[in-house]
């Protein structure tokens, strides 16, 4: 059988980039592949399940102009479709003085970006929303949310009424005057067009595809401790610190999650593998790929401060327990239990710096999205049109297959 568009990758961009083709192309033969024996295996069942509100992203960026569409997006689908959520809210805590200028900035690029009913509050303040969290000042962002991405990804294809296909690796990828030959796992299916959403191998399937892309993707693991039961009581709901100036994480925060539990994390060190989420994961190709890159050094040398300080959290309970007592001194270092492990795909540019907005690359008949970062998994809906258009207007859609709408 051939199919109108396969999609490769059936984390929650996949997943909703299949949603989408079906409500704009009711007709269409869809094709999923994922190489793993279940969906959301990686970044988006592995991720802290919040629902972000866009606070933090370049005013006018895709990044914040998806996030914000797409967080309301997901939670219209995720009542409509009965998929236990909550708009919880969040505080961001400046917990010395230093502090308080960045807090202010950032205040100010959640006004532009339209966050809606953010508030400053002040030290006195910050009981009344988490009452055992202190800091000299905070931003109160309601919007935010919690989730279970994993359920959300499952309903998701669920409704696209794709074919989809577990344990197909794609190995080899053959352009015909048609569309693909894709070979995976030792079978062989044809597609007229392929849109590619792999996440931490996103770089591999573009080079598999015959391109050259500019940004590398280089794993970077994030470490997750439990609050234990009886701890569960100091974390209303969510308490971030302000994010690093330079470095590209958001910090060690603490998170209710949707089954009740809290978890703390995470982290951000370099992996030695893409795919393995032990402490002492290593894969020869994986790290050979990175390290003889030019830009993973210029990156290296460039934050090796905020590295090393992250690698002491990674291996030392107590220097994570550190990091959340600051934010909620009650928490005793007995109170974290550890728990998963996640890797992010850091997309890195030759000279060094991180690509910090959404990056696609086009071809005829195949659209790859390089780089999807954090905010993906709660702008996916809206990171899903973008796709869906982009892939419409290289492709000369057959008449056979009908829009809606059109």
């Amino acid at each position: 059988m051939k199919y109108e568009i396969g999609v490769i990758g059936a984390g929650i961009v996949g997943a909703a980039v299949a949603y989408r083709l079906r409500t704009v192309l009711p007709e269409a033969t869809l094709l999923v592949l994922e190489k793993e024996s279940e969906p959301a295996a990686h970044q988006s069942g592995r991720n802290s399940g919040v629902i972000h509100s866009g606070i933090y992203y370049k005013p006018g960026s895709l990044k914040a102009l998806l996030c914000s569409r797409g967080r309301e997006l997901l939670y219209e689908f995720a009542a409509r479709e009965g998929i236990p959520h909550e708009r919880c809210g969040k505080l961001i805590l400046a917990v010395e003085l230093s502090e308080l200028p960045r807090l202010h900035a950032l205040y100010e690029r959640g006004i532009q970006n339209g966050i809606p009913g953010i508030r400053l509050l002040s030290p006195a303040e910050i009981p009344q929303y988490e009452p055992e969290a202190r800091g000299v000042g905070a931003i109160h962002v309601p919007v935010t949310g919690i989730i279970d991405y994993r359920a959300v990804v499952q309903r998701l294809l669920q409704k696209s009424q794709a074919d989809i296909r577990y344990n197909a690796l794609v190995e080899r990828l053959i352009s015909t005057e048609s569309g693909y030959e894709i070979h995976a796992s030792g079978s062989i299916y044809r597609a007229s067009y392929c849109i590619f959403c792999t996440g931490l191998q996103a770089d591999r399937l573009a080079r598999l595809d015959g391109l050259h892309p500019p940004l590398r993707i280089v794993p970077f693991r994030g470490d997750y401790y439990e609050l234990r039961p009886e701890a569960r009581w100091k974390v209303r709901h969510l308490i971030y610190p302000l994010p690093h100036p330079t470095y590209p994480v958001l910090g060690v925060h603490l998170t209710r999650m949707i089954d009740g539990g809290v978890e703390a994390g995470p982290n951000a060190v370099f992996a030695w593998a893409r795919e393995i989420y032990t402490r002492h994961g290593f894969s020869i190709r994986d790290t050979i790929e990175a390290l003889s890159f030019s830009g993973t050094w210029r990156f290296f040398f460039r934050h090796w401060r905020e590295g090393l300080e992250e690698y002491r959290r990674a291996f030392s309970r107590r220097a994570f327990w550190r990091s959340v007592q600051r934010l909620v001194p009650s928490l005793e270092m007995e109170d974290l239990v550890p728990a998963r492990s996640g890797i992010r795909a850091l997309a890195l540019t030759k000279g060094g710096s991180f690509w910090d907005d959404f990056y696609f690359v086009a071809k005829e008949r195949s659209l790859h999205v390089l780089n999807a970062p954090s905010p993906a998994a709660t702008a996916a809906l809206a990171l899903a049109e973008v796709i869906v258009q982009k892939a419409l207007q290289t492709w000369k859609l057959s008449s056979s297959v009908p829009i809606a709408g059109s």
